[in-house]
């Protein structure tokens, strides 16, 4: 995988599974200070990744003041078969939470992962691959705006709190 610069993009299209991976570790490694991520499951073939994993683990580690904020729309499954990205959110806790999207917002379809306020990996239909990644900050503001009016909406559940001691 070669790392060219996000600002070099113009929106690119995602078309499969791998496509999307390679395109949120582009985007952890062009992030500044925090990660937004909206997922319907923890998507384990993205978030329980090696390739995730670690590009996360570099950015949270070389900067003190990182922040991952997670949003689980249904976090049953989850809660079932666990994740590797949980386990890491454990030990790093000071940087990683998880909140579960309430019963009452979990009306979305989409997906995303956004750097900062600058660039976005963004999915349409979270049940499919088909997406694209983009250095749009007007794109990435409106849907970090989404993000954090959910987030202030969506308390830490008691069975992720117990994920995250």
């Amino acid at each position: 995988m070669t790392q060219r610069s996000i600002k070099e993009y113009k929106p690119r299209v995602l078309a499969s599974r791998d496509e999307v991976r390679v395109a949120v570790a582009e985007l952890i490694g062009h992030a500044e200070r925090g990660l937004a991520i909206l997922t319907h499951d923890l998507e384990p073939e993205l978030y329980d990744h090696d390739i995730f994993l670690e590009r996360l683990k570099k950015f949270i580690l070389a900067r003190s003041f990182a922040r991952v904020r997670v949003l689980i729309v249904h976090p049953e499954r989850t809660m079932k078969l666990g994740n590797d990205f949980v386990t890491m959110g454990r030990r790093l806790n000071s940087y990683i939470e998880f909140r579960n999207v309430k019963p009452a917002f979990r009306d979305c379809h989409d997906a995303f992962c956004i750097a900062d306020d600058k660039a976005i990996m963004y999915r349409a239909d979270a049940r499919r691959w088909e997406g694209m990644l983009a250095r749009d900050e007007t794109l990435a503001c409106d849907h970090l705006e989404r993000f954090d009016q959910l987030w202030q909406a969506c308390e830490l559940e008691p069975e992720l709190r117990q994920l995250q001691s």
